[in-house]
């Protein structure tokens, strides 16, 4: 446990609990984001399926590899639940503005069970197959940012060597055939988008 989200979430109005056993046990759903595969893994079989009420519907949005979102869904299965794994993007700011995008493995059922809670944190909410499913598509996704990423700094970059200002390559690149989030939203240089990290 986080002491600094605890106290977030308790000014947030929300009822912190003393575990993640505790506050599972008294829930329909349970959704859990943690760094990798094995902590999801290690949290499920380290208490927080047998303290479920029984049918409760899992939903981890990590973002972790294929095999271990399969085996925390078989998992939570064998222990009498239910589970999707709804990886998202859209990162902080799209948690804070509740726009994030939502790509989910499991049963048709189980999403449907979901969905009504996603809908409220993100705007697009995919069902993209069967367990694991969603964090194929996250991947996908990973990959194609990366790789974004990567061109445009190095266009930046390029740019800075011929003589071209950072400010006037985005005017042109964000009305451009290279529009992309990492142009527009997480823009590799300072200046041109404020709230870009790199203004940090």
């Amino acid at each position: 446990l986080a002491p600094a989200a605890l106290e977030q979430a308790g000014k947030d109005g929300l009822t912190v609990a003393a575990s993640a056993e505790e506050a599972a046990s008294q829930a329909d759903v349970v959704i859990t984001m943690l760094p990798s595969g094995k902590h999801v893994i290690d949290l499920y079989n380290g208490g927080l399926l047998a303290a479920a009420k029984p049918g409760t519907l899992f939903v981890d949005s990590s973002t972790i590899d294929v095999a271990d979102a399969k085996t925390a869904a078989d998992l939570a299965v064998a222990a009498g639940h239910r589970a999707v794994d709804a990886p998202v993007s859209g990162g902080v700011s799209g948690a804070a503005a509740g726009s994030l995008a939502f790509m989910v493995g499991g049963p048709a059922e189980n999403f449907d069970a979901a969905k009504p809670l996603l809908d409220v944190m993100g705007a697009k909410v995919v069902h993209c197959g069967d367990a694991g499913v969603g964090q194929a598509a996250k991947i996908c996704n990973n990959m194609v940012l990366g790789i974004s990423m990567i061109a445009i700094s190095e266009a930046f970059v390029l740019g800075e060597k011929l003589g071209l200002s950072n400010q006037a390559f985005f005017d042109v690149a964000s009305n451009a055939s290279v529009q992309c989030w990492s142009l527009t939203t997480y823009c590799p240089v300072p200046g041109p988008v404020p709230t870009s990290p790199a203004n940090n």
